[in-house]
């Protein structure tokens, strides 16, 4: 429920633009799981863009045609990561890790005592697989605030 001081009520999408699109599509459906919602052409005809399905309202929008690439580490302002929650991070990462997947961690404790393991998509978008459990500080916060926007 959105508060009426806040500007915004959720997250709608995350857009990453790709080098191939269709390789992309293949990560997120294949490897990951993830339903595609519908695809988008442009007037040309071609390929614009996928919406990737994670929960109501929630979706990846992948764009075609990416060109220039950034580098993203440690130092690099603006995005960061990707994190994508799971409810069963042991089979999350059995699953990837059974199709295939470009693992990058093995499962740990985070900081704020989620779980979580590291994968990147084919254009090296790093994805952070997290599986919050009541101990974990999102947990807490989400319990927490889940009432106060009223």
């Amino acid at each position: 429920m959105m508060d009426k001081h806040q500007a915004a009520a959720g997250l709608c999408h995350v857009a990453i633009r790709t080098r191939d699109i269709l390789e992309s599509v293949r990560f997120y459906t294949e490897i990951l799981g993830l339903p595609e919602a519908f695809r988008m052409h442009g007037e040309d005809g071609s390929l614009a863009t996928v919406y990737i399905f994670l929960a109501p309202g929630q979706y990846l929008e992948l764009f075609a045609n990416g060109r220039k690439e950034t580098a993203a580490d440690s130092e690099t302002i603006g995005f960061c990561h990707l994190c994508l929650m799971t409810h069963d991070i042991q089979r999350s990462y059995e699953t990837v890790r059974a199709k295939g997947g470009p693992l990058d961690s093995e499962i740990r404790r985070g900081l704020s005592r989620c779980l979580m393991f590291w994968i990147h998509d084919p254009d090296g978008t790093q994805i952070e697989i997290m599986e919050m459990p009541p101990e974990s500080l999102q947990a807490q916060a989400d319990k927490r605030l889940a009432g106060s926007n009223g």
